[in-house]
């Protein structure tokens, strides 16, 4: 099981920006595919990212253009950039790991998860 930890999130006005991280554990973190999924309350978990071992990424159609997903495999993290953010980008975010997966489609299994990160746009 890879332990990871999820940080800045925060308050921000509709039109600005985040850099969320996930720091993982592991020695071998260059090779795991990790995602970055966020859950609005009373709605389902939505898939926002995801970026494999050689820094092929993915994302969901409703994050397109405005966040970009990183990865420093020297420090074990993984970045999610949010941009142009909007009201109905509101939610937790939470990172993702999945040790063996190559490729990203389809979706990895992702098999950890870290405890999640509160973003919250004002309008």
């Amino acid at each position: 099981q890879v332990q990871l930890v999820e940080s800045g999130g925060g308050l921000v006005q509709a039109g600005g920006s985040l850099r969320l991280s996930c720091a993982a554990s592991g020695r071998t973190f260059s090779r795991y595919a990790m995602g970055w999924f966020r859950q609005a309350p009373g709605k389902e978990r939505e898939f926002v990212a995801a970026i494999n071992w050689s820094g092929a990424s993915t994302y969901g159609e409703s994050v397109k253009g405005r966040f970009t997903i990183s990865r420093d495999n020297a420090k074990n993290t993984v970045y999610l950039q949010m941009n142009s953010l909007k009201p109905e980008d509101t939610a937790v975010y939470y990172c993702a790991a999945d040790t063996t997966a190559r490729r990203l489609l389809p979706l990895p299994d992702f098999g950890s998860w870290g405890q999640g990160t509160q973003v919250t746009v004002s309008s």
